[in-house]
């Protein structure tokens, strides 16, 4: 099934973001039992070409020590910390100064020929968090109640085609441009009519999820200058399948859903957010409203800064 949900504060400023999202996933933590995440957005408050890493690394004798000697040999790590999981591993959390978002892709493939770590993803201006388990064990080990952001997304998730990990937690990100994450509820049935054509175009993926290819799918079209509502258009017209797909940007987000309408998503908004989720009950959690919208097959809303 899956659970989706994302908030925007309207006023741009930042709100206990991750408080609010967590809740959000909490209520809608019945879809799925598997893993959850988060990309919350506007809290980091990185220098220019700063960027976060976290790193999946198996509790072995020294592979931490080897991942950062490795790190510190490609760049400066500015502040680290580790964050305890489950199955024997930890995920290692560092800030890292590069020359441009360009370089973020070619040093996480270096790290990622070391045995028994995995990195998750590398940001500028959103905070990724995804663990497995469930939404309020991974809201504890991570803190994510005291997270600030102006906007965010998260899911919770039911597996149906890959690994329950880390790494298939969504979001997925892209790198052909930065920091653009997706959530997804669904599947996306002409997943290779999609993936080839980026492929070509330099697109490197890491899965075989329809997720990841989603995000690249996204990442590529506002590459090329859709806006975020035209993108999403776009989505609905090229991509079959049953789904509902919830985009992150650092200036907003979106959803589509798919032409049948076969996966579920809703949405309000007052004066002060804007919300979706798959269900009513998530949106009650951070905003008083008696107006919810179904999100009606084919259609797409978004809200941006």
């Amino acid at each position: 099934m899956c659970g989706i949900a994302g908030l925007v504060y309207k006023d741009g400023k930042k709100h206990e973001a991750g408080k609010d999202l967590t809740a959000m996933l909490e209520s809608l933590q019945h879809r799925g039992p598997d893993s959850a995440g988060f990309a919350i957005y506007g809290g980091l408050d990185l220098p220019e070409n700063n960027y976060q890493l976290n790193i999946e690394v198996k509790r072995e004798m020294g592979l931490l020590d080897q991942v950062k000697t490795t790190l510190s040999q490609l760049t400066p790590i500015i502040n680290d910390k580790i964050v305890p999981s489950v199955e024997n591993y930890d995920v290692y959390t560092c800030q890292i100064e590069l020359e441009g978002f360009e370089q973020v892709k070619p040093l996480i493939s270096h790290l990622d020929n070391i045995d028994n770590i995995k990195v998750l993803n590398g940001s500028h201006s959103f905070e990724m968090i995804k663990d497995v388990g469930t939404v309020k064990e991974i809201a504890k080990r991570y803190d994510t109640y005291h997270k600030k952001g102006t906007h965010g997304i998260g899911h919770t998730r039911f597996s149906t085609e890959s690994g329950v990990d880390r790494y298939h937690a969504h979001p997925f990100q892209s790198y052909i441009t930065p920091d653009i994450t997706v959530v997804h509820n669904g599947q996306i049935t002409n997943y290779w009519k999609i993936r080839e054509p980026l492929e070509r175009k330099g697109h490197v993926f890491e899965t075989n999820n329809d997720t990841e290819c989603a995000a690249h799918y996204m990442a590529d079209k506002l590459l090329e200058g859709y806006k975020l509502d035209e993108a999403l258009e776009q989505s609905v017209k090229d991509m079959d399948g049953p789904f509902s797909i919830l985009v992150g940007t650092p200036n907003g987000i979106g959803i589509a859903k798919d032409q049948l309408g076969l996966r579920p998503g809703v949405m309000a908004e007052n004066d002060d957010i804007f919300a979706i989720a798959s269900e009513e009950m998530a949106l009650q959690d951070v905003m008083e409203t008696n107006v919810v919208e179904q999100i009606a097959p084919g259609e797409t809303r978004s809200y941006t800064f």
